[in-house]
């Protein structure tokens, strides 16, 4: 079903026709036209029946906008935002963009994609409908449940953030770097959405922008709307600082894994020392040089041993007197304790 009509008396009709539209318009009955991918037969149906400008027509056919309010003179376009699940991201959901077109006689809704909370308000909920016979209070609902459906989105990433950390101090492989990164790039996508949308709600409240029929009961309701998108703001950042430190904690654990790699290297290297130093002391030409030359025995012993010791043991005092010159330079100076009378 590409569009649904909904009115005030609780009617759910999808295929709609321009005759019944045309009939409840007359008789005053306001009604919410939803429509899922706009045709040329739905654009046609919002020039000709709607009277909508042709500014209005254009946003209805170009989606990518930011969220947003423009004032005509019969009616309100409303951008606004909401959450659908989508597996193929990493995060697990991704914004659908809603345009809305209100004024006191109806509400238009035109977005590309399904949107199951439009589906669950029809379906399920549409008794509430004819609780709010004004039309504010229908765009309200709609509104209110494009919001509301980024907080359950959010809410699964504390537990997807959890598992890629176990995964990365278990076993820290590049593709859950790249999977943090891709996940921090989404989160920040989020948030260039949902705080306009913020400062929209925010300038609607403080007057900056009217809605038809905008009452003070109408304002508690959509002040209602702007705490949750501050919720929703705050949540976004605070996410978005646990994806950073997720990428910070890949670097440090791969760190971790490369020193304790570089401490083996180093056992391996020491336990190879002396087989090299013996294989190259017994493997040079000490013995004719000895023997043609320094006919005594403590030449060996002074000339062969002897110079090997004391490089050894000059090199073991350089760096003994280096470390305890860095231990004093570590090691603040401590108070002096009172003495006890």
């Amino acid at each position: 079903m590409s569009s649904h009509l909904i009115d005030a008396r609780g009617t759910v009709e999808p295929n709609v026709d321009p005759e019944n539209v045309e009939t409840r318009l007359s008789e005053g009955v306001f009604l919410w036209l939803d429509i899922d991918s706009p045709s040329e037969t739905d654009l046609k149906l919002l020039k000709d029946v709607f009277k909508l400008h042709p500014l209005a027509l254009e946003d209805a056919r170009k989606f990518g906008q930011r969220p947003k309010i423009d004032q005509y003179d019969e009616f309100t376009e409303l951008v606004v935002f909401g959450a659908v699940d989508d597996p193929e991201r990493r995060t697990g959901l991704a914004p659908i963009e809603v345009h809305c077109f209100y004024s006191e006689k109806w509400l238009i809704t035109v977005h590309k994609g399904e949107c199951p909370v439009f589906a669950e308000l029809r379906n399920q909920t549409h008794k509430r409908l004819q609780k709010y016979e004004e039309g504010l209070g229908i765009l309200y609902l709609v509104v209110d449940e494009l919001v509301d459906s980024f907080l359950p989105q959010l809410s699964e990433l504390d537990d997807e953030f959890d598992e890629l950390e176990d995964k990365i101090l278990t076993d820290p492989q590049p593709t859950l770097l790249q999977q943090a990164i891709t996940m921090k790039r989404q989160l920040v996508q989020l948030r260039k959405i949902v705080n306009p949308q913020r400062d929209m709600f925010a300038g609607l409240l403080s007057g900056r922008y009217e809605l038809p029929g905008m009452t003070p009961e109408h304002e508690k309701y959509f002040r209602d709307v702007y705490d949750h998108l501050i919720r929703v703001s705050e949540q976004l950042d605070d996410y978005r600082d646990l994806a950073s430190g997720t990428t910070d904690l890949y670097q440090s654990t791969i760190g971790n894994k490369m020193n304790l790699t570089m401490k083996q290297l180093g056992w391996v290297a020491t336990f190879f020392l002396p087989l090299s130093f013996l294989s190259g002391f017994f493997g040079q030409n000490y013995v004719t040089f000895v023997t043609r030359y320094l006919k005594p025995t403590w030449t060996f012993w002074v000339f062969g041993i002897g110079l090997e010791l004391a490089a050894f043991i000059a090199v073991l005092m350089w760096f003994l007197n280096r470390e305890s010159g860095n231990l004093r330079l570590r090691m603040p100076d401590l108070p002096a304790l009172p003495h006890r009378k």
